[in-house]
């Protein structure tokens, strides 16, 4: 295991792993807690995470709980019970490219503010093949919540792809920003596009 120089020693219940998972788009970044995934970014991603908010890194989870563990562990604290989440978020995402997921399972923990909180939780009730817009999210969060504002949350989401801020284009249907980037944004929108639509397309 390999240790982030300038990660400060934290207590058990906020201390973090993370692990690297080569996706179809790149490199993605996986943090957890024993408690929660905390975080998912793109390794050149706008706002990547300072080492103190990835931890330390588990460089293969899987290889980790067959050294340390058996299925017989009852509540596991700590590094074992991070990479567990870590294994079930690569199996989780694995599947979601392959086209056979199109929701998360994973308990997840970001840290952000009041209001990013709320936005990012109004996010994950958006489904796979739909979108909506920064003004629909402004109305569903207000009121009075500015699309900016809205925007700047959406923006920050340190949860990529399992909290969908992808969804979110604007309201003359462009897919603007996206921390991860316009191109990448676009294939996570045409994975998820229901087979009806994409059949309908081809005739």
């Amino acid at each position: 295991m390999t240790k982030a120089t300038d990660s400060p020693q934290q207590p058990e219940a906020t201390a973090r792993w993370y692990t690297r998972y080569a996706s179809p788009i790149g490199m993605l970044y996986i943090a957890a807690r024993a408690d929660a995934i905390v975080g998912i970014w793109y390794e050149d991603q706008a706002h990547f995470p300072l080492p103190h908010e990835l931890g330390d890194l588990l460089e293969n989870p899987g290889t980790y709980l067959r050294e340390h563990g058996t299925a017989e562990v009852e509540e596991p604290l700590g590094e074992y019970a991070a990479a567990q989440l870590l294994v079930l978020a690569t199996v989780q995402l694995s599947e979601y490219f392959d086209r056979k997921r199109t929701t998360f399972t994973l308990p997840l923990a970001p840290d952000g503010t009041d209001f990013q909180l709320i936005v990012w939780e109004h996010l994950k009730t958006v489904p796979a093949g739909y979108t909506t817009t920064y003004g629909e999210i402004s109305r569903a969060v207000g009121p009075g919540a500015p699309a900016q504002a809205v925007g700047q949350a959406v923006g920050r989401n340190k949860i990529s792809i399992m909290i969908p801020c992808h969804r979110v284009i604007g309201a003359d249907g462009s897919l603007t920003g996206y921390a991860g980037g316009v191109e990448r944004k676009q294939f996570l929108l045409d994975l998820e596009e229901p087979e009806e639509v994409r059949e309908a397309r081809l005739f």
